[in-house]
């Protein structure tokens, strides 16, 4: 019996684990199955979550080594070569040693690469986070907090290795809970907030934070050490202060600086030039970092993960949420512009929990925010890089780098690094040219972008960011309040109804007065809105007399209702324009709402008070081209009522017209029955709500 139990024991287990293999294979290799029958969540439901949650699982597997292999290879080891000088050269820009940029390269790249959704970005370290980092550990560790006395001389000093220390601590904390909001927003399906974020304020925020990185380094390249400054205007203080001792400069410094900015902007010009004919990029970088002095190699190991200082939050909480929202929009913008030029697309959300998990895990292993380059992306794409698997073979080069040759990059030239960012920063100054463009195109959207530049470098990075959020919302707004108010006539032959004062082959029809706003009314512009109606109906209720519902076809049924009689009124009243007479024939206003998107509480009672006072004096008026969700929105306010029939709606301002133009005494009852329906029928008759 005991021999049996065992035997049935070991039968069960065995055959859960083969259920299991099977159903795993099953899982990720076949088409979705159909739905569990005890169970609500069906077998493509969990795996269309799975899959969306680990993008990995969807294209590795398929991974083709003939047609990607080669390609990401030779990309991969491009960008892990440009990881390296990029990466200590952007951490002086967050004010932790350079080490501390190679981790950032390492780690969070591994992370995107089972997360993310795009193919071609490069993931890592990015000069306009970079220095949004350095001026929260510049601000909560300053010099000053970290005194030490010199032994030899007995002077003050600083104590570079605690400064160093609590900076590293105080980034990889702000990095924790950057990364945490954006999972957060992920998960909340808050994608869409980088749409506020237009083009213009991000390339003019770029730009400012470029400034910002350049006035930083100077002190590098002339070898002095200006004070440091925070709040508003301290990048004019910085310049003043640096100027004040030039005389002070660092000769040594200065050439080293000067060589290294000719021989980086010679070979990149190079690699440039002669892009189609080099199998890969000179890494001139690499090569002028390379620390030719030293010849022993040693050997160090990776930290350890060790958990964020929680009690930082309260003072880096502005600074992290600016952090995540700036990161995204640059991670998500290049993602997108690599998916619609290869064919695939990039989920905006999926993105965001894959940046945030990058963020999140990196700081735990004291790395900083990261988010896409653009000049790393655009070599992995022109090298051939077709998946993810480059970026995860260009961390292996940064693996190996701190393994076997970390000590050696402890201890750099600044003043070479600095020329590297400076090199670097050609794509970002380059933005300068949107100027010209924004001009010619939109002057709005330059003035967006000139403010931006303007507040991110006289108000710094967080601050200029909000005021410039803040300065773009205002326009749409102030756009919104002051949209365009026209008179629409009749393109002759056509059922278009275009703007009278744009279009000089349109006619106005007499009688008939057809206002439309280029944008929706709501309680900013609704007041705006009424004014300018009762301005062209004052302009233009003067009408020939008697050009509606006469001649001697009023009683044919096209001549009364269809084109000809639209045809005719409309010539009658062109050709007697100049004649008008004091008379107000205008009997009818179509409000043309085909740009309304919603309506709000202030909105119906405008609508209600034109609906009302026109009636008064025995003006119908109609509403044309509403959307299906402004008609629900309107009958949900108590809209309709018996003065306020449903049948002042049209689906087409054409409908309205012909409805208009019908003989009076049909005013009240519907047209004989053979007439053609389409022609008058207003949008209720058809459509029940």
């Amino acid at each position: 019996m005991r021999l049996y139990t065992h035997w049935l024991r070991i039968k069960l287990i065995s055959l859960v684990i083969n259920g299991f293999k099977k159903y795993m294979i099953l899982f990720f290799t076949s088409p979705p199955l159909q739905p569990f029958p005890w169970s609500r969540c069906s077998v493509p439901k969990l795996k269309r979550s799975v899959l969306g949650f680990l993008p990995v699982l969807s294209w590795l597997p398929r991974y083709s080594l003939r047609d990607n292999a080669l390609g990401d290879l030779t990309s991969g080891i491009s960008v892990g070569i440009m990881h390296l000088p990029q990466g200590m050269a952007y951490a002086l820009l967050a004010s932790v040693p350079p080490v501390f940029g190679l981790y950032t390269s390492f780690y969070p790249v591994l992370v995107y690469f089972i997360f993310g959704t795009s193919r071609h970005i490069s993931i890592g370290t990015f000069a306009v986070i970079s220095i949004m980092i350095g001026s929260v550990t510049e601000k909560l560790a300053p010099d000053s907090n970290f005194p030490s006395l010199n032994e030899t001389n007995g002077t003050g000093g600083v104590d570079l290795a605690a400064r160093d220390a609590y900076r590293v601590q105080i980034a990889a904390s702000t990095t924790v809970l950057c990364g945490l909001f954006q999972i957060l927003l992920g998960m909340m399906r808050f994608g869409f907030v980088v749409t506020y974020l237009s083009e213009p304020l991000v390339r003019g925020y770029m730009t400012g934070a470029a400034t910002h990185v350049v006035a930083s380094q100077l002190k590098y390249v002339f070898g002095i050490d200006p004070a440091r400054f925070s709040g508003p205007l301290s990048q004019v203080y910085l310049l003043i202060d640096i100027c004040r001792l030039l005389p002070e400069t660092n000769i040594g410094a200065l050439v080293v600086s000067l060589v290294a900015l000719v021989v980086l902007i010679t070979v990149k010009e190079l690699n440039t030039c002669y892009e189609k004919k080099l199998p890969m990029p000179i890494p001139i970088e690499l090569i002028v970092v390379s620390p030719q002095h030293l010849t022993m190699i040693s050997v160090i190991l990776l930290k350890p993960p060790s958990p964020p200082d929680i009690s930082l939050w309260g003072s880096v909480v502005g600074d992290a949420f600016a952090v995540a929202i700036v990161g995204y929009a640059i991670n998500i913008s290049l993602g997108k512009t690599f998916g619609l030029k290869h064919g695939y697309k990039v989920d905006s959300n999926q993105e965001l929990v894959a940046l945030g998990l990058s963020n999140t895990a990196g700081g735990f292993f004291q790395c900083y925010a990261v988010t896409s380059s653009l000049s790393r992306s655009l070599i992995q794409e022109s090298t051939g890089g077709k998946t993810q698997v480059a970026g995860v073979i260009s961390s292996v080069i940064v693996l190996v780098t701190v393994l076997q040759l970390g000590t050696l990059f402890e201890e750099l030239p600044k003043a070479v690094l600095a020329c590297i960012v400076f090199v670097n920063l050609k794509g970002m100054f380059r933005q300068f040219l949107d100027i010209p463009a924004l001009w010619k195109s939109n002057k709005v959207d330059l003035m967006v972008w000139l403010v931006t530049l303007v507040c991110t470098v006289l108000l710094n990075l967080d601050i200029g960011l909000a005021a410039s959020i803040a300065f773009s919302l205002l326009t749409v707004i102030f756009r919104s309040q002051l949209p365009r108010y026209s008179i629409l006539g009749r393109v002759p032959g056509t059922e278009l109804y275009l703007d009278t004062d744009t279009y000089e082959e349109v006619k106005e029809i007499p009688g008939v007065i057809i206002f439309r706003s280029s944008t929706t009314m709501y309680y900013t512009n609704a007041e705006l809105y009424l004014d300018a109606l009762l301005e062209k109906v004052v302009s233009g209720c003067v009408c020939v007399s008697g050009c509606v519902c006469t001649g001697s076809d009023q009683d044919s049924e096209i001549g009364s209702y269809g084109d000809n009689h639209i045809t005719q009124a409309a010539s009658t009243g062109s050709e007697s324009e100049s004649g008008k007479s004091a008379d107000n024939s205008t009997h009818t206003i179509i409000l043309d709402l085909s740009t309304a998107s919603f309506v709000d509480t202030v909105t119906v009672k405008i609508l209600k008070n034109i609906f009302r006072d026109y009636k008064e004096i025995g003006i119908d008026v109609y509403l044309a081209g509403c959307q299906v969700c402004v008609v629900e929105q309107l009958s949900i306010a108590g809209f309709f009522c018996e003065s306020i029939p449903k049948s002042c709606l049209f689906a087409t301002v054409h409908d309205a017209v012909l409805h208009s133009l019908r003989p009076r005494h049909y005013a009240s009852s519907p047209p004989p029955v053979t007439m053609p329906s389409t022609q008058w029928l207003p949008l209720v008759s058809s459509l029940s709500l």
